[in-house]
């Protein structure tokens, strides 16, 4: 399907847009045509967005036709809150800054074409704000007060568009447009899946192999999948369906992805409320001891019972940094000495740490838990030396341990049943449960957000058996939300 351009004065769109079909906003909301379209695109260039206005109701009702809106109604409210035009402010201060630095004056506009601006100096600022603020005409007002700062931004009409700037603007939306992954979607794909990766990740989650496996075994359930990374934000309402396979953390672009998509009602994994739960141990010791799920002993210290950690725990302990992944984050004590050499430099970089109990293995099993029921079972073993499933060699290295993945029925007795009741406590997604056994007792270190799935490691046992359960399961969740335009079952 073609994209769809609506207008409010068809006149003022730009001409000569190859495989773009042009809609007057009046036809887009009354004529029933366009209720029956599915799996559409929708680029809404009224000249105004305030609430109850054509072009508010475009976006509106494109949403509920099941059509993907850009802007969406969730960036339109975006535009017009003051506090999230200064969160971006802050959060893109750098950028910023350095964009702005060489102007003399104290006030400065810049316009955003689909995502660009004539200037290249200004490339990456108004890439930026694109992500942030999904519109394709855009205009960002800066003040400089003794540092710039970003005092509103605002969707424009194309009638705003000065005629220099004509051109440019045609050849950003033919560039645009053209994106390969906006290529007619084959009558065998019902939807469309964003897979969030980065293949320069140190420690990524699925390696190349897994990634082809995963397209592979989408597209064998009627899914197409589209490899995206972090430059891809402002697109990510275009798809069904986002499946992030780069390491997560909250203060970072997979939480944003993870948030947007979430907002424009596309399934999501990992979802952003698993990436919250998952990536902070405080929460988890918290969630563990009110659902009395077995792990070991554990308390939350911070500077008022620092010196109560060797009474209620004792050494040795293991001290966590409450978001540390990869076993970054993480230390061992032996002493009560070195207990209070080693905890104070963590609190004085978060106000509350884990102190747990160590106990002594030479491996931890990983349940992979999709939707609530175990999917695969690995030994976790320890690098050579360490008491670590992850560890930095002597040039910085990270190094891992052995990997064995097993049969879920060669997994002792009373482990998968504890992983699933862990996972479930943290939601219906895809977790990696980190369990030891101790005495024959199983006890959950932690649950995990976003688990490694490589090719030739958790695959193992299962499989491409693997890589087709969890499109499976987007495809039944896909289902049961409905198809792009039509009610759910």
């Amino acid at each position: 399907m073609i994209p769809i351009v609506v207008v409010d004065a068809p006149g003022r769109w730009l001409p000569d847009l190859p495989d773009v079909q042009v809609v007057d906003a009046l036809d887009y909301l009354l004529d029933p045509r366009y209720s029956e379209i599915r799996n559409v695109t929708v680029f809404n260039l009224c000249r105004t967005y305030g609430y109850q206005t054509e072009g508010y109701y475009v976006s509106l009702l494109a949403a509920a036709r099941g059509h993907r809106p850009l802007p969406s109604v969730a960036t339109l409210q975006d535009l017009r809150l003051s506090p999230i035009v200064r969160i971006v402010s802050e959060d893109l201060e750098d950028l910023i800054r350095k964009s702005l630095s060489p102007l003399h004056s104290d006030e400065f506009e810049l316009s955003i074409y689909f995502g660009g601006n004539l200037a290249e100096r200004y490339e990456r600022l108004a890439r930026a704000l694109f992500n942030q603020f999904p519109a394709p005409l855009l205009r960002a007002t800066f003040e400089r007060d003794g540092r710039w700062e970003l005092v509103g931004i605002r969707a424009i009409a194309t009638s705003e568009i000065p005629d220099s700037h004509r051109d440019f603007v045609r050849d950003q939306a033919r560039r645009y447009f053209a994106r390969p992954h906006r290529t007619p979607v084959p009558r065998e794909f019902r939807y469309e899946l964003a897979i969030l990766a980065n293949d320069a990740e140190e420690d990524r989650p699925s390696n190349d192999a897994a990634l082809r496996k995963f397209i592979r075994a989408a597209e064998s359930v009627g899914i197409e999948a589209v490899l995206v990374g972090r430059e891809d934000y402002g697109r990510i309402a275009e798809f069904d369906a986002l499946f992030i396979r780069e390491t997560t953390r909250v203060d970072h672009h997979t939480y944003r992805f993870a948030r947007r998509a979430a907002a424009e009602g596309m399934v999501v994994i990992d979802d952003p409320e698993s990436i919250l739960r998952c990536t902070n141990k405080v929460y988890q010791a918290e969630l563990f001891a009110r659902h009395r799920i077995p792990c070991p002993r554990t308390m939350v210290v911070h500077a008022e019972n620092a010196d109560e950690v060797l009474a209620r725990i004792g050494v040795p302990c293991v001290l966590k940094q409450p978001d540390g992944s990869f076993s970054r984050g993480v230390v061992r004590v032996e002493s009560a000495e070195e207990l209070r050499e080693r905890l104070l430099p963590l609190l004085r970089d978060s106000e509350l740490v884990i102190a747990q109990a160590f106990v002594a293995s030479d491996f931890d099993w990983r349940i992979g838990v999709l939707g609530g029921r175990a999917l695969y079972a690995c030994r976790y073993h320890m690098p050579r030396g360490d008491w670590r499933i992850a560890t930095l060699d002597s040039r910085g290295r990270r190094r891992f341990g052995k990997v064995e993945t097993l049969p879920l029925d060669d997994v002792p007795h009373g482990v998968v049943e504890l992983g699933e009741r862990a996972a479930r406590t943290i939601g219906d997604g895809l977790y990696g449960v980190d369990l030891k056994v101790v005495e024959g007792r199983p006890l959950v270190i932690e649950v995990n957000d976003n688990p490694n799935l490589e090719a030739g490691a958790e695959d193992a046992v299962l499989k491409d058996e693997l890589y087709l359960a969890i499109m499976r399961h987007f495809r039944a969740r896909l289902d049961a939300r409905g198809a792009p335009g039509t009610p759910a079952p």
